[in-house]
């Protein structure tokens, strides 16, 4: 007999009950968080009664003016969590396993997002999967930015990615884009059936603070011709050829 799996649990997420909660223990009023993340106090007001859902832009806006991980955001556990959380050191040998369709969930007007391991904190990176809704610009509206670089692949379907500074571009199940995520971007479906797109973003300032990527001696370079099949000869196994010496 085999064996079952668990069900994989969907929950949605609260952040605007962790705001309110980070909020009133600080003693802040909305004024004072709107002043820290730059979202007006109508809109915070919104996302504390949970009339707003948030996109990772306004998340990360709302995670670096609390002075919080975004991650402590989507639990409510979280916000008893002391604001400060150490970044890990050297090996730390955290892990997470996320089953299928299991994750914090948030519905945006343009966006289905299904943040999975959100119970670690001070992650390097922040997985998303999206289900991209708009068609068109019009219906998407304003383009999304934030800060750090953003890498993404088409899971189902295709999307039309567009951005401030290219042309859009189509993309199709197992092809990927990585970006400057600061620069406006969307994602747009194409057709009716299934889309969905698995994103990692990292903010590029807190990889830069935890020293990663750590400098290399001397770069490392794959060129396209050493994939190449080798010329007739010429033995696969063979080393590198000498340099002629100077003379």
């Amino acid at each position: 007999m085999s064996e079952s799996r668990p069900e994989a649990r969907n929950m949605p997420a609260r952040p605007g009950a962790v705001v309110r909660s980070m909020r009133e223990q600080r003693g802040w009023t909305l004024a004072d968080v709107s002043a820290r993340t730059g979202l007006s106090v109508s809109t915070l007001s919104k996302v504390e009664n949970g009339k707003m859902s948030l996109t990772y832009d306004k998340l990360y806006r709302i995670s670096k003016g609390l002075d919080i991980d975004i991650g402590q955001l989507f639990a409510a556990e979280s916000a008893s969590t002391a604001a400060g959380v150490a970044a890990p050191r050297g090996f730390s040998g955290r892990r997470s396993v996320s089953r299928s369709g299991e994750g914090s969930v948030i519905d945006t007007p343009n966006y289905g997002h299904v943040y999975p391991a959100t119970e670690l904190l001070s992650k390097q990176m922040v997985p998303i999967f999206g289900q991209p809704k708009a068609r068109t610009l019009e219906e998407f509206g304003e383009l999304l930015r934030h800060s750090g670089e953003e890498f993404s692949v088409v899971l189902e379907g295709a999307v039309v990615f567009h951005t401030e500074l290219y042309a859009p571009v189509l993309l199709q199940v197992g092809d990927s884009v990585y970006f400057d995520s600061s620069m406006g971007h969307a994602y747009l479906r194409v057709g009716d059936g299934p889309c969905r797109v698995l994103t990692v973003c990292s903010d590029a300032a807190s990889l830069a603070a935890a020293g990663y990527p750590p400098p290399a001696a001397e770069p490392q370079v794959m060129r396209a011709a050493a994939l190449a099949e080798p010329a007739a000869g010429v033995s696969p196994q063979a080393g590198p050829r000498p340099r002629p010496r100077k003379r």
